[in-house]
Order: structure tokens, then sequence, then C-alpha cells
């Protein structure tokens, strides 16, 4: 089917949705470097409007990769709901963006047809809109999820404690843990990226979170952020996994780059949902994954089909949503500049990640980040960590001083997150507010400076090492 439009008297035309959805994106060196993206801003002006008359019917109907060449494809169709598609098939693209930002939608309105539209849907509008109708629309969205604690609430922000160590020594990642944790920071998750992939170190890893949190009282969730197999591999030992972590991708042979496959993700939640029922804690929900995407990153393992990055990056969260997660965030501008090359592109792939999740039904966080050679530094991830606050992103990352002395890349620190909520006027996960009362962290929902009772946090971890 061809897709056609005209603008200042030049005809641009379109072979395929595939092409048309690419040309249509907002300008990223990643689509540059793959050679699909529009040449000139006039085929990219031609390419939304051809795109806003396109309906939900022909993007549903026409997969950008078809579902016998690759798993996820079949997964997005098969997890489609006939009654929700009923509800919209009929819809242009053009429509479904006014009706996602008129007043009179509610957020019930848009979680009723959610399991109507695929992936592609929901990133053939995000192509429609502004920066400023991607914030509103997600806005309106609020998708919690429970494990140990809520997250996701209106009026929440929470915050992972990612306290990692180039050599993964235990004692570095703990004190950088309490240092989070007396910010109030930590109630999304305690996460550590592993330097070492070894099921020793992993291992050790987890159980020392593990420790932390049951001798502080901490409500709230570990995570190893090493291979689904090597976490797997600890459980079976006996390591407590709270959350069971993975990268995916939006196509299979993307995922197969990772080391996974939809029956590896499905093995490994059945896996950890059965420990989590043996293990004697007091869990709030049931949701036990933790997913981490990024645009770029199928191109980046050549495996993205011809396909633009933001497209499969939807297609990303369209997997991620039939596994049910506690947390998924893109790690925005970590991948680098040869997918998003400056604080103009990473700010724009931020906020259409975020509200691409939000629709789809995903309890959403973002890694506000940048690498050292791109054209971005604090102040773009200030910008950005302020625009997705305003967009009620669930949660965002607690490096400390900003800067993950690990992966060398930058990132938003402590501060940034209690900066925040003081902005927003906004709180921790309920559980996690309680227990920072009682410790004396907050007080009536503001920071306190150190108290006696902050000091006995610190000697807790002195006896943990």
């Amino acid at each position: 089917m061809h897709y056609h439009a005209t603008v200042r008297n030049e005809r641009f035309l379109f072979p395929d949705l595939k092409t048309l959805l690419a040309k249509a994106n907002e300008e990223k060196s990643g689509d540059q470097l793959a050679g699909i993206a529009a040449t000139s801003s006039r085929e990219r002006v031609a390419a939304k409007i051809a795109l806003a008359d396109v309906s939900i019917e022909d993007i549903v109907s026409n997969p950008v990769i078809p579902p016998e060449k690759d798993e996820v494809s079949q997964l997005l169709l098969d997890s489609i709901d006939p009654a929700a598609l009923t509800e919209v098939r009929s819809w242009t693209i053009g429509q479904f963006r006014n009706w996602l930002l008129a007043n009179s939608t509610s957020e019930a309105d848009i979680r009723r047809i959610r399991w109507g539209i695929t992936p592609e849907v929901a990133a053939a509008v995000a192509k429609l809109m502004g920066n400023k109708d991607l914030i509103l629309a997600a806005s309106r969205i609020r998708n919690i999820s429970r494990c140990r604690n809520t997250l996701g609430e209106r009026g929440v922000l929470s915050v992972r404690v990612q306290p990692n160590h180039p050599s993964d020594d235990l004692t570095g990642i703990l004190l950088s843990a309490i240092d989070g944790l007396l910010f109030g920071c930590g109630d999304a998750v305690i996460g550590v990226n592993p330097a070492a992939e070894s099921l020793e170190s992993v291992e050790r890893i987890l159980r020392g979170l593990d420790r932390l949190i049951a001798a502080t009282g901490a409500p709230t969730q570990n995570c190893c952020l090493a291979h689904i197999t090597t976490q797997m591999a600890c459980a079976k030992r006996g390591a407590p996994v709270d959350l069971l972590f993975q990268s995916i991708a939006g196509t299979q042979a993307a995922n197969a780059s990772f080391g996974v496959s939809l029956s590896l993700l499905r093995e490994g939640k059945a896996q950890i949902e059965e420990s989590h029922r043996q293990r004697d804690v007091a869990w709030v929900g049931s949701q036990c994954m933790y997913f981490e995407t990024g645009q770029g990153s199928a191109l980046s393992a050549e495996a993205h089909h011809g396909v633009d990055q933001l497209t499969l990056e939807a297609r990303a969260y369209g997997l991620a949503r039939t596994l049910d997660p506690f947390l998924v965030n893109s790690v925005v501008g970590f991948i680098g500049p040869e997918y998003l090359f400056d604080e103009r592109q990473i700010i724009r792939a931020g906020l259409e990640d975020h509200f691409m999740g939000k629709l789809l039904g995903l309890p959403m966080g973002c890694d506000v980040c940048y690498t050292n050679h791109a054209v971005a530094d604090q102040n773009s991830a200030d910008n950005l960590l302020v625009l997705l606050t305003a967009a009620g992103c669930n949660y965002f990352m607690g490096v400390p001083c900003s800067d993950d002395v690990m992966l060398n890349y930058q990132s938003t620190s402590y501060h940034d997150i209690a900066a925040m909520r003081e902005l927003f006027g906004l709180r921790p996960a309920p559980e996690f507010a309680g227990w920072l009362e009682a410790s004396g962290i907050l007080r009536d929902g503001r920071l306190q400076a150190p108290q006696a009772s902050q000091q006995r946090l610190l000697e807790t971890v002195t006896e943990l090492l």
C-alpha cells in the first residue's frame, strides 16, 4: 500500500508503512546512520501529514516485521484484545492524537483501549505529537506496580539507588546505597550493575543488598543487573532475588544478541514468582520483573530490519507489558551519539519513550543520562529530568554525584531527585515514606539534617561490613 502527501507543491511518495513511519520520525542520528531517515524537513512534514490519515486498523494489519520472521511480532498480534480494537480500529492516527489530548478523555478511557492498539500505533501517534503533547498525554496516565512496596501512584516519585562499583566491592556498594537511603532514595529498587558476571560475585551482591534491606527495615527491592541466566542460577542456589532484570529490545534478533528469548523470559519470571512464594517476605504484590530498553539497541545489534528506532522501542514495550513488570525504564542517552546525537535528540527520545510506555500500560521510569562524548551536559539532564517529572514519570536513577564510576556515564543524583520532589510536591512510595518518617530521614515529607536515628542506620551498615 502506498502513502503520499504534498508539501509546497512537492509530492512525496512512501512505498510502505515501514518507510512512512521512519520518515515521519523526528530527527535522530540513529535513523540517519541506518539510511532510513527523512532527507529534508519537507519530507518529514509530508510523512507526518500522510501518517495522520492512516487508520489504526491499517497499522495493526501491517506489522513492520512479518510475524513469520519474528516472534516479537507474533506476540504483539496475539496480545491484541479484539473488543478494544473494535472500538478504535476506524480511527486515524490524527484522530487518535486528538482523542488522547482532549480534556474529555479520562485515564479510564485510555486504560480501556490500550490492549486494542499495537506498539506501532503508539509509535505512530508519538510521531505526530510535540514535546508538550507528549508530556500532557503521559501526565494523565498512572500505571501502578507492586512488589515489596507500591510504585506509581499519583503524587509519588520513586528512585532506583544505583550504587555501582568498578570492582564490585561490597563495602563501597553498601556505603553508596546507605547514602542514597539518607537522601530518601531507593524505593523503586536498590539495583547494582555488576562489573563481573560471575555467579559468585552476583550472589555476593544479592545477599549483601538483602542483608541491608533486612537490617534497616527499608521496604524496598534488591536487584543485581547481571544476565538473566546468571540471576536465575543464583536464585537456584538460594540467593534472594527480588526483581529479575533483563535488557530487552523490539525484535527477535536484537533479543538474541542479548542472549534472551520469549521462552527464557517466561521461564525466569515463573522461577522468581515461585521463589517469592517460598520466601518469608511481606510482599505487597506479585510483580517481579525489571526491564531496561533504549532507542538504538536493535540498530547497534544490526537487528533492526530497516525499522526506525522509535518504532522498535515501542515494540520492546509491547513485549514488556505481556510479562507484567514491576519496573521498566529507558536508558535514554546511554547508547551514545551515534543513535541520539545531542541534547535535543535525547530530550525528545526520553519524552517519546515515557509516553509510549505509559500509553501501553507500563510502570515507566527513565535513566536520564548521556555519555561523555555526546553533545550534552548536566544541564541537558536537568532539563529532561524536570520535563519527565512534569509528565508523571514513575522513577529515576539515583547515582552518587550523578557520575557512574563503573559504567562511565552521567545520570541523575540523589539530590537531583530530592529537588524534583520538593519542586513538584511529590513523595516517595507510601510504604517507603512511612519508613523514612519513622527513621527521621523525612519529617512531614521533607528531608531532615542528619540526626541520631540516621546515625544508627550508618552504624547498622558498619555492622554489616
